[in-house]
């Protein structure tokens, strides 16, 4: 056992001063601690700072704070009502254990599950800068087809982070220094590029206070997720989406895609692709055409690529009322 300190902060503002790890429901970094993937020197538990708390705002959204659990954000009666696909996203996560334990905050930091992370026999340029990526060549089943570089081919894990980039959130911090500052969740996440292990733009002892939701969006909203089993599995591939149809055509769309990159991810040209197009299967295989005209296979994963494919237009079959 790697030995830590340990502190707990009783406001935002001790909690940065203090200079170590935040801790919140541990769902993620106890693990990656127990394996001596992340030896953190001090830890400082904010799990009872007043951040657990759901409020409207005047403009119609919603502020939730970063220490909100994930089961009781997909129980509120408004994420319900306004944001069913965040709702949605949520309960296909982890347990119900693991939901009533995780944090809204920490949920969007949670780091990959590649089995080669998680394996400090092998080589990992994200665990270990300068090492080698064994996923490439290897075993890379659930991995990346999208913004991967050959330094790293990781995906991140979270069903939430997916739900919220297709809604346009907006991540509220507090830094070291005093200042707080927004993050469009567009901007939050980094590609690996050559630094893998730099994941967000988050400055050290920067702390996730609240994330934001604008007005609830227009439309029919859908989270499809593919994965090994019904339950406790992370994606192989999944969409959350929300798209409006009027006068016969689709007048607005938002998709974001877990399973496929490094980051949540969702590209300008999908959405693009469909705008103004009536539903149709031939729309909804352009969208595929924009989404993967960048896609490439590791090997084991290269069914990612058809699959997501029919999974896209699934969902939007679903979404728009068109029948297959």
């Amino acid at each position: 056992m790697k030995t830590f300190a340990y502190s707990r902060a009783d406001s935002p503002e001790a909690a940065v001063a203090a200079g170590g790890r935040f801790i919140a429901g541990g769902t993620n970094l106890l693990d990656l601690m127990k394996l001596q993937i992340e030896t953190p020197e001090s830890l400082v538990d904010i799990s009872r700072l007043d951040l657990a708390k759901i409020e409207e705002r005047e403009d119609g959204g919603l502020t939730i704070g970063a220490l909100v659990p994930n089961s009781d954000l997909a129980a509120d009666p408004r994420v319900i009502a306004g944001y069913p696909v965040l709702s949605r996203a949520l309960l296909a996560g982890a347990s119900g254990q693991l939901r009533n334990k995780a944090s809204t905050g920490g949920n969007l930091l949670q780091r990959t599950r590649c089995y080669y992370f998680y394996d400090k026999a092998t080589a990992c340029n994200k665990r270990e800068p300068g090492t080698g990526c064994s996923a490439i060549g290897g075993v890379n089943r659930i991995l990346a087809i999208l913004g991967t570089s050959e330094h790293c081919i990781a995906t991140h894990p979270s069903d939430m982070a997916v739900a919220m980039r297709a809604l346009d959130a907006t991540i509220v911090t507090l830094k070291a220094d005093g200042d707080r500052r927004r993050i469009a969740i567009g901007d939050f996440y980094r590609l690996p590029g050559d630094t893998p292990q730099i994941e967000n733009v988050l400055e050290a002892g920067e702390l996730i206070t609240h994330v934001e939701l604008p007005t609830p969006p227009k439309g029919e909203q859908l989270y499809r997720k593919v994965r090994d089993r019904a339950s406790y599995a992370f994606a192989l591939v999944s969409v959350a989406g929300i798209v409006s149809v009027e006068d016969g055509k689709i007048a607005s769309a938002a998709l974001a895609f877990g399973g496929l990159g490094p980051m949540p991810w969702r590209d300008p040209a999908v959405e693009a692709a469909l705008i103004g197009q009536a539903p149709s299967d031939a729309a909804f295989a352009a969208a595929a055409d924009a989404l993967l005209k960048d896609a490439k296979g590791y090997g084991t994963n290269d069914f990612k690529i058809p699959l997501t494919r029919r999974t896209l237009i699934a969902s939007l079959r679903e979404l728009t009322g068109v029948s297959a």
